[in-house]
């Protein structure tokens, strides 16, 4: 969910995202989570990242943000790839690590 401020009308969330604000939290079916402060009208980003475990981003020079998407607490916090180890093309097991101080490109693709 791409925004302008920090404030997210919560009619524009529930149809972007699902998550819908209601008294006891945001809730999204039959889960919900308790958010402080829970205004009827706009919620706060940073509340919304850090209690439904979204990552939120800031792009300095457009002044944009982005929220989402959910990711269950196993999106990326920081640059540092995990230690990934897939066969190469001959088969043998190659190590990402084993390029460390290298600047490297990776490219994922998903056929689903």
């Amino acid at each position: 969910m791409i925004l302008e401020t920090l404030e997210i009308d919560s009619v524009e969330l529930e149809r972007r995202t699902g998550w819908q604000i209601k008294p006891q939290g945001a809730c999204k079916g039959e889960r919900c989570v308790p958010l402080s402060s829970v205004g009827e009208e706009r919620v706060d980003a940073r509340l919304l990242a850090e209690r439904l475990g979204m990552p939120l981003v800031h792009d300095e020079p457009s002044g944009l943000w982005c929220l989402g998407p959910e990711a269950g607490g196993r999106a990326l916090v920081d640059v540092q790839a995990p230690d990934l180890e897939l066969p190469d093309i001959h088969g043998r097991a190659f190590r990402l690590r084993s390029l460390r101080g290298s600047k490297v490109l990776l490219v994922a693709w998903a056929s689903w």
